[in-house]
């Protein structure tokens, strides 16, 4: 049976008018929203959205917590507002902890707020709701906005967009159903900066095709790969990598080809067998089951996305999990993505919280 993308591929004459008019519609609640109707929320501090233009797989997670390291090292006080895709919160605005149930918070989420205890992680799909909901209680310097390009209720002052190989070549602005983007081309001109996710060995290249593609935005371009830090299990303990192991990948993430590769880096060879689940997928015993068989007695490795699950999972003690971060590549724009951005934010609490007060603090 043909994938998503073949049936795309195979439908897109018709399929393209679809697309067309979907494209317009989010134009129209675009300008809506532009002109005042519906009102939207903007707090006293800077706003910074980590988007795509279409779906999954682009690394807004990593970049948000790339976002957090940063903001730990310099003291700054964060929230994150995400809608917690596939969660089934009891109650909303959700404050994600450590020990939350992914069920109800989402696997992202609760892979954030371990990796950063210090940073406030709302889930709630009406973010105009649980943003004042926690900009009166946490008192944040800023707030990120997660999967935010397309959210409007919310006012920001930095869009960050990512952009993936896929983006820049067949999927150009193929607009749903005729492709992956949520939104036509014209879109991307409100971004601040583009982050072209990327294999490292192909960060020349695509960095070239997307100045190509994006010039007449006339935003900074930055490459990003997502390198693998460490293998450990899934209670957080460093497992040695360098042993030649034979192992096979399990993974629910958008692009398991490249969780595979990554792997393949870290432990010096590639999977046995590469076992693909659904984005977000909720394991069971019965997918544990499946995995030990396929995996054939070779040590199974999972994802950080997927270990906050199946740490709840009777059964998968043993996986090991692949921890990754973001590496910034070769860049077009006037400083490395950190100085860059460093100097942006800074611009931007200025104007909402004077120097003289910030010293007081």
């Amino acid at each position: 049976m043909p994938d998503i993308s073949e049936l795309q591929r195979r439908l897109r004459p018709a399929l393209l008018p679809l697309g067309a008019l979907y494209g317009l519609a989010l134009r129209l609640r675009r300008a809506a929203f532009e002109s005042g109707r519906p009102t939207s929320w903007r707090p006293n501090c800077p706003v910074v959205s980590v988007g795509n233009i279409g779906w999954g797989g682009s690394g807004k997670t990593p970049l948000c917590g790339h976002i957090l390291d940063w903001a730990e090292a310099r003291e700054e006080r964060a929230v994150v507002l995400t809608r917690g895709y596939g969660a089934k919160p009891g109650r909303l605005p959700l404050l994600v902890t450590p020990d939350c149930d992914p069920a109800q918070c989402g696997d992202e989420p609760l892979l954030l707020v371990r990796r950063h205890p210090l940073a406030r992680v709302v889930v709630d799909p009406v973010r105009r709701r649980s943003g004042p909901w926690a900009y009166d209680r946490f008192d944040p310097d800023f707030v990120l906005l997660d999967d935010g390009f397309q959210h409007l209720p919310v006012r920001r002052d930095m869009d960050l967009v990512s952009l993936t190989p896929g983006d820049l070549a067949d999927g150009w602005n193929r607009v749903c159903p005729a492709g992956t983007w949520r939104e036509g081309a014209s879109a991307l001109s409100r971004a601040t900066a583009f982050l072209i996710k990327t294999p490292a060995d192909r960060a020349d290249e695509l960095l070239h095709a997307a100045t190509q593609r994006l010039h007449r935005c006339d935003r900074p371009v930055f490459t990003f790969s997502l390198r693998p830090s460490v293998l450990t299990r899934l209670d957080g303990t460093p497992v040695p990598p360098g042993d030649g192991r034979d192992y096979a990948l399990a993974t629910g993430i958008a692009d398991p080809t490249q969780a595979a590769t990554t792997a393949g880096l870290l432990l010096g060879r590639p999977p046995r067998v590469v076992i693909p689940f659904a984005d977000h997928h909720a394991f069971a015993a019965q997918d544990l089951a499946r995995i030990r068989d396929l995996a054939n007695g070779a040590s199974v490795v999972v994802t950080a996305k997927d270990a906050v699950k199946l740490a709840r999972t009777p059964g998968a003690e043993d996986f090991l999990v692949l921890r990754v971060e973001v590496a910034f590549g070769p860049h077009a724009a006037p400083a490395p993505f950190d100085q860059w951005f460093a100097t942006r934010f800074d611009e931007l609490a200025a104007r909402y919280r004077p120097a003289a007060a910030r010293e007081l603090l």
